[in-house]
């Protein structure tokens, strides 16, 4: 019993444990790794608290908090704002998206540099580039105003938007009824 007792007082004894303490040396603790965790979260906490201890003293710093603030929100209910509109009026939302054909290629590429620098990310765009989809956007606005019209003429509410011309086989191809097997079978079931 005293070489098994000398032993296990070798490994665990004297207030230390031999065993733990070796595979501590390849391996986290893994409460200790928590408490450590635990305690850089608290500091963090503790310090975005502290920003908001500040108090706004005038007008101009609860102004800019706001502003601030309003991006993000905007962006996603503009571009669900776009998704309404053209369900409500398809015609009314294609003549805004021609126009948007319109916008030269790098103007979409300011508009991301100006976006994605707001929310952290920086983009460049070269000069010699710019110039080519400039020439390039400005030959597409004979197409664009061509669309623009073939969009105007599709438009329901005009007067005499249903006139046939002097087309007769498609004026009597609107006034006939056309066969309906459905209903011919309800007035006379079998």
């Amino acid at each position: 019993m005293g070489l098994i007792d000398g032993f296990f007082g070798l490994l665990f004894g004297g207030g230390r444990n031999v065993l733990r303490d070796t595979v501590e040396v390849f391996r986290e603790n893994a409460e200790a790794g928590s408490m450590r965790s635990a305690e850089v979260q608290m500091q963090a906490m503790r310090q975005h608290g502290a920003e908001f201890e500040v108090p706004r003293q005038g007008f101009f710093d609860r102004f800019m908090d706001g502003l601030n603030r309003l991006p993000r929100p905007a962006l996603a209910l503009g571009t669900l704002g776009l998704f309404v509109s053209a369900m409500v009026a398809p015609l009314w939302f294609a003549e805004r998206m021609q126009g948007i054909a319109l916008v030269p290629e790098p103007l979409w590429w300011l508009l991301g540099v100006i976006v994605s620098f707001y929310f952290g990310a920086r983009h460049q765009v070269k000069a010699q580039q710019f110039q080519r989809e400039i020439a390039r956007t400005v030959t597409q606005a004979p197409q664009v105003m061509a669309n623009i019209a073939a969009l105007r003429k599709m438009r329901s509410d005009d007067v005499g938007v249903a006139d046939t011309g002097g087309n007769a086989a498609l004026t009597m191809a609107a006034i006939m009824p056309d066969a309906n097997p459905a209903l011919e079978e309800w007035r006379h079931p079998a």
